[in-house]
Order: structure tokens, then C-alpha cells, then sequence
């Protein structure tokens, strides 16, 4: 089942893709590690995107598009995926679907994590990260996932702060881009929903993301259950 995934940062999306890796066996994919993987590996289109990043640019769509098209067509990816957080733009949106058409790849499913801009920004500057694990839920600022102390509530594994997750600034950048109906990411997500209502795909899953990590998983899994059979026929 190939899978395009959306929630804004501070939704938990990425908890919640991690645990769909699991359930469904697939690769979970993000367009930062698809980078450093081919910046590491020195390939064409790493080079290329290097270049962008020394020179504080945005990696091209003609770059990003490319790697995001050669990561989906790796082996591991023949039983489906799950994209992360890509396309982030109304442009991208266009170019990747017709990308993926022209090489004949459906998207069967997209995912949306639902929630109120105030309360993502909330929960980022309340997050503290495990390292052991960094899906691992830690919220100050949630009751159901609050640690005890600087300890992770899962593993015991020391917690830090991201910095940038206590940059108001930042976040609310990050937040402007996606939260965008007209241009940004909601409206790349309005466009898969168009396509939906066209053509019957992708199908259409809309979680809320104010509930607890299991309640959120909860309905996100029974309604991807209830659109697995059919579409993949």
C-alpha cells in the first residue's frame, strides 16, 4: 500500500509513521534522509543538492523530485511505502503525481493527521526528544505523555530539547508553510483530495491528532483497514 502522509509539525505524524512502518511492513520515507543519503553516497543528484544546501539554497524540485521518484522505486519499496512530509507545496504536488503516473505508480492512500495550529505549537515547544528513541512520546505539555522529570517515559533514556522547537520564530515559519490552503502544503493535500474525488484515488483518510498517541492510532489503523482491501484491487 503506498501511502502520501500529512500533519503539521507537532501532530505526532511522526510517531504515528513509525508505528504504520510496522503494522504494514513498508518503508517509512522523509525527503531529509532521502539528502543524506545521497549526499553520503555522492550520487549525481547529491552532489547537486549539496551544492544547493552550501549555497543556503532550497534543494530544486527538479533535484528533490528525482531522489524522492528513485527512493520509491528501491526494492524495499515493492510491497508499498509511506512518504512523509513531501510534496510541501502545491507545485510539488503537480509535479510529483505526474511523475508517478508517467511510471505508472498509484498512490493508494493519503493520510491526513488533523489539528488546530495553537495546539501543534503547543505541543512542539512541550516535546523533549529520547535518545534512544525519538519516537518515543515525551510532552510536558501533555498530560497522557508527560515523563517524569528528564527521564523517558518509555525507556528511562535521558530527554533533550530540540532547539529550534523552542523558536517561536521557526516554528511558526515551519507552520505558515504547511497551514498555507492557497499555495503550501494544505493546499498539496487539497489537490490529492481533488484527484480523489475524480478518479476514486488516492482513497481519503483524515485522522484527528488531539487524542492520545494510542487513541490517534486507534482510528488511524481501523480506517486504513477499512480502505486496504479495496484499494488495492
Amino acid at each position: 500500500m503506498n501511502i502520501l502522509f500529512f500533519g503539521p509539525n507537532g501532530s505526532g505524524k511522526g510517531t504515528q509513521g513509525a508505528l504504520l512502518k510496522e503494522q504494514y511492513r513498508i518503508p517509512h520515507i522523509e525527503t531529509g534522509v532521502i539528502f543524506r543519503e545521497n549526499i553520503s553516497k555522492g550520487t549525481e543528484l547529491g552532489k547537486q543538492a549539496k551544492a544547493s544546501i552550501d549555497r543556503g539554497e532550497l534543494v530544486p524540485d527538479e533535484i528533490t523530485i528525482p531522489m524522492v521518484l528513485d527512493r520509491l522505486k528501491g526494492s524495499d519499496c515493492e510491497n508499498g511505502w509511506l512518504l512523509d512530509g513531501f510534496p510541501r507545496n502545491i507545485t510539488q504536488a503537480i509535479k510529483l503525481n505526474e511523475v508517478l503516473t508517467g511510471e505508472g505508480i498509484d498512490v493508494h492512500v493519503l493520510v491526513e493527521v488533523m489539528l488546530d495550529r495553537e495546539i501543534a505549537k503547543k505541543r512542539i515547544m512541550g516535546r523533549r526528544l529520547c535518545v534512544n528513541d525519538n519516537n518515543h512520546p515525551n510532552n510536558v505539555n501533555i498530560d497522557a505523555i508527560k515523563p517524569d522529570g528528564d527521564r523517558c517515559r518509555i525507556c528511562g533514556g535521558e530527554l533533550r530539547k530540540r532547539d529550534d522547537d523552542q523558536d517561536e520564530e521557526a516554528i511558526d515559519q515551519r507552520h505558515d508553510i504547511y497551514y498555507d490552503a492557497e499555495q503550501g502544503t494544505l493546499a498539496a493535500v487539497q489537490y490529492f483530495k481533488e484527484l480523489s474525488g475524480k478518479t476514486g484515488r488516492p482513497a481519503i483518510v483524515e485522522v484527528g491528532g488531539k487524542g492520545s498517541v494510542e487513541e490517534v492510532t486507534a482510528e488511524l489503523i481501523g480506517k486504513l483497514s477499512n480502505v486496504r482491501l479495496r484499494v488495492l484491487k
